[in-house]
């Protein structure tokens, strides 16, 4: 990868039916479809890369490959073009080709925002840091479901004090391409 002027990348996680669509939808999803909507068509305005991740659950649960939950949320349809990766850990780097993508496209920056906070959207920024990408994570672009102890906001606001200094935290409206 050229550091001379690495390119910029959305990487979208784990939009999926199961988690935005109103029968069991995580906290905030109606305002968080919206900013993630408008964040993706301004990547796209930038013809800036963008990645769509799916998770794929085991047995039983509602993002089992192939079943109507594992889908993309329909505000989350891809281009032409645009990648869909289907991946099995937490991390989309460990069980993806994502890195070798980015790497292609000579990207050096990711931007990140999806679901879970506490899940999905911790262990890849953190796998993307490890992996030497500098990141942009979208403070109020990522959710999670209430958990025993903490508040979905709890939990999404303590992931974003964990990644303070290492990564830049943005607001959605704020992200540039």
């Amino acid at each position: 990868m050229s550091n001379e002027n690495p390119g910029i990348a959305l990487l979208l996680i784990d939009l999926q039916k199961n988690m935005l669509d109103p029968a069991h939808p995580v906290v905030g999803s109606e305002a968080l479809t919206s900013r993630l909507q408008g964040l993706l068509n301004r990547a796209r305005a930038a013809k800036a890369p963008v990645v769509l991740v799916r998770n794929c659950g085991g047995d039983g649960d509602p993002d089992v490959k192939g079943t109507p939950g594992w889908e993309l949320h329909q505000g989350f349809a891809p281009n032409a073009g645009e990648p869909v990766l289907d991946k099995t850990t937490c991390d989309t780097f460990a069980s993806t080709e994502l890195d070798s993508l980015l790497r292609s496209r000579n990207v050096g920056r990711v931007v990140i925002a999806g679901l879970q906070s506490d899940w999905c959207v911790r262990e890849t920024t953190q796998g993307a840091l490890d992996r030497g990408y500098r990141v942009t994570l979208v403070k109020d672009g990522h959710s999670t479901y209430d958990g025993k102890t903490l508040k979905a906001a709890e939990t999404s606001q303590a992931v974003n004090q964990e990644f303070q200094g290492r990564v830049d935290l943005v607001e959605t409206k704020d992200v540039r391409f």
